[in-house]
């Protein structure tokens, strides 16, 4: 079996991820299939945090869409994340995976609060992290906080796994035609508009030098072939 070449990375994970076959909510089977992927990438010695979205709840921009204010529908789509990462936390606990949920938000009762030097001793000792509620702050996505939490505790890449097999140059279940980048500069995801991570999120990682590999998390092995450097998806550096 190839090596690693990470020894530390956080997985952005979507609430979506988490849908499975339902048009809403949480199938917890999918999410035990999840666990177990990544259970197989903790076997390999690589130390895993996970950011996770909330979309298959709530999402924020729903609600300004109905007309709650910003900060109020923000509150609420973090709340989501909470509930996602409580769920994970037990599919991967269920897998006989030791996992630390650390959220944002402080819900002492369901969550450690985040605490930078806890979480990389955490990590150091083999437990997998369960990022929750973002930055636990309105106005920032969970592709913000996963580029922050990504820098805070030293992770050398961020793996976005998402429903498409990479970045294109336009969405390929609209046009046919759209251009799969194998690698793609920061500067180019800018420039173009692409829809990778938001612009917050690139600049973050472009001033620090943290790669993004997109893939496709439906895709056999997807999370240990990226973690051992198999060409998957497009790597954004």
């Amino acid at each position: 079996m190839a090596k690693p070449v990470y020894k530390r990375i956080l997985l952005k994970l979507s609430g979506e991820s988490l849908l499975g076959a339902q048009p809403y909510g949480i199938d917890f089977d999918r999410a035990c299939a999840i666990a177990r992927d990544i259970k197989a990438v903790c076997e390999l010695g690589v130390e895993i945090a996970i950011m996770i979205g909330g979309g298959n709840i709530f999402r924020g921009v729903r609600g300004t869409k109905v007309g709650i204010d910003q900060a109020s529908a923000d509150q609420m789509g973090m709340l989501a994340t909470v509930i996602n990462g409580i769920a994970l936390q037990a599919a991967l606990e269920k897998e006989g995976v030791f996992t630390r949920h650390v959220s944002a938000i402080e819900i002492r009762s369901l969550a450690e609060p985040f605490i930078r030097r806890r979480v990389i001793r955490h990590l150091e000792k083999g437990r997998v992290i369960v990022f929750s509620a973002g930055l636990g702050s309105p106005f920032f996505t969970t592709d913000t906080a996963a580029a922050q939490r990504a820098l805070e505790i030293r992770a050398e890449v961020i793996l976005k796994a998402t429903k498409v097999d990479g970045v294109y140059s336009a969405d390929p279940m609209i046009d046919p035609k759209a251009r799969k980048f194998r690698s793609i500069h920061y500067i180019d995801v800018l420039k173009k508009g692409l829809k990778v991570m938001d612009a917050t999120a690139i600049s973050l990682c472009q001033d620090n030098g943290l790669p993004i590999v997109v893939f496709n998390l439906g895709a056999k092995d997807s999370i240990r072939r990226a973690v051992c450097g198999e060409t998957i998806g497009t790597k954004v550096y």
